[in-house]
């Protein structure tokens, strides 16, 4: 695939990017120049990578935590990997045609086939999923609960509250869903930090849109904002496809 680099950054500057990047959603721990050099076979000099690192800062693709001394991407960072240097992880033909057993007996029936999708999607990428139809009212469903609490983001219970609270404001979930991502565009990524809600400041939300018999519908994961967009965005893609075959008939 041939990408173009953008955002003025040299050849080196993205490849020390996409190492923090690919660091930080490993670890969720700020990344410092000395991991990068131990860790690492970048073939500068730490002074270098801690130079590197301080200009990726001042240009807003890196920003420094609170009490540490490593860095960790920013929104506009994610964006850019996600864009420009992430690979994705195409789902099997096996694990395709799996989902799509796992949902076909449901087709006659938008609840059960929407429960099903969201489960099945949930157990796919560990995460947090929501499928929404706009229907003479909205209609939500969600499945995957527990895997918010296995990211260390999430870790304090306030942090859970706040995200989980969203579920009860439906105002709240047919602007994220509706409002902020456009129906037109197959997929999108939205992080939290931007959308300036505290209940979602560590969460990013990848969402895609399809339509029911005329009917828009959305269907997302949230996970923290360091999620493995490579492997989730993949089978998020495929679900919504799924969803509306099934469906439409």
């Amino acid at each position: 695939m041939n990408r173009t680099m953008t955002d003025g950054l040299t050849s080196r500057q993205t490849q020390i990017l996409k190492t923090i990047i690919d660091e930080y959603i490993t670890t969720a721990e700020p990344v410092g120049s000395e991991a990068m050099d131990k860790k690492y076979n970048l073939g500068v000099s730490p002074a270098t990578i801690r130079n590197e690192m301080v200009t990726l800062t001042k240009a807003g693709y890196l920003k420094q935590p609170h009490a540490s001394a490593g860095r960790i991407p920013t929104p506009t960072a994610m964006k850019f990997y996600i864009n420009q240097l992430m690979e994705e992880k195409q789902m099997s033909l096996v694990d395709e045609v799996k989902a799509k057993e796992e949902v076909w007996d449901s087709r006659d029936d938008i609840d059960e086939l929407m429960d099903g999708a969201t489960h099945a999607l949930a157990a796919r990428t560990k995460s947090l999923s929501v499928a929404a139809l706009k229907d003479k009212k909205n209609r939500f469903w969600q499945a995957g609960q527990s895997y918010i609490f296995q990211n260390p983001e999430f870790a304090d219970l306030r942090a859970c509250q706040n995200l989980f609270s969203i579920f009860e404001e439906f105002d709240k979930m047919d602007r994220l869903f509706f409002g902020m991502t456009q129906a037109a565009s197959p997929l999108e990524v939205l992080f939290g930090e931007e959308i300036g809600w505290p209940e979602l400041a560590p969460a990013g939300i990848v969402a895609t849109h399809f339509n029911i018999k005329g009917k828009p519908g959305a269907l997302g994961v949230i996970g923290p904002a360091r999620s493995d967009y490579g492997t989730v965005i993949p089978i998020l893609r495929y679900f919504g496809n799924l969803i509306e075959e099934v469906a439409n008939g």
